[in-house]
């Protein structure tokens, strides 16, 4: 069985039987995880990193060690799995891509603000998901709209803060139609749930 731990990711999503899911990944889960199961596969999509401390590069050595296969995706876990690669974790989607590809993507693209408890609903949007978007724009103010919502607060970074960036920009409102389309976050989760690579990929320590 998969442990998964994910929270506003899964949002409104029907989760597939036969997944262990726990809430968002923070510091000490996974090591409590290991200590008291034997190895198995476990996937981190979202992580805690502001109210407690987030997931550590030494836990998740601790569970490769022991021979746990550990997956990376989505949000936390696309940073973690693109950070330890070449230790053994495992990474997936096109969040995960983007970390291993370019060295000086922030953090903070994925960041957002949820709600504390069960089930996780999102409160502002990540910028990775608004980047994504404003690109299908191809607007002349592109660059102007991305460099405003950079550099607020990610728990700033909402659909109505863009919506009125767009109008400052004269973009009708019919411009946010569509917007699930570039939640890369989600599609990656979605992708991972219909290919299931835990299922058949083999311990690579």
């Amino acid at each position: 069985m998969l442990t998964l731990y994910v929270g506003p990711t899964a949002y409104g999503l029907q989760l597939p039987a036969g997944i262990d899911v726990r809430p968002p990944i923070r510091r000490g889960d996974l090591r409590d995880l290991v200590r008291t199961t034997g190895p198995g596969k476990v996937a981190i999509a979202d992580g805690i990193f502001h109210a407690y401390p987030s997931v550590g590069h030494a836990e998740i050595r601790e569970a490769l060690d022991a021979g746990w296969t550990v997956w990376g995706l989505c949000s936390m876990g696309a940073i973690r799995a693109a950070e330890m690669q070449h230790l053994g974790m495992r990474g997936f989607g096109a969040v995960y891509e983007r970390y291993a590809s370019c060295d000086d993507f922030d953090d903070d693209e994925v960041a957002l603000v949820h709600e504390a408890e069960a089930p996780f609903r999102p409160l502002s949007e990540p910028l990775i998901h608004i980047r994504e978007f404003l690109r299908s724009l191809e607007l002349p103010e592109h660059d102007r709209i991305l460099e405003s919502l950079k550099h607020r607060w990610y728990a700033e970074r909402t659909l109505g803060g863009l919506r009125e960036l767009l109008r400052e920009s004269g973009q009708a409102d019919q411009s946010m139609a569509g917007f699930d389309a570039f939640r890369l976050k989600r599609s990656d989760l979605l992708r991972f749930f219909a290919e299931r690579p835990w299922e058949r990929a083999a311990s690579v320590r």
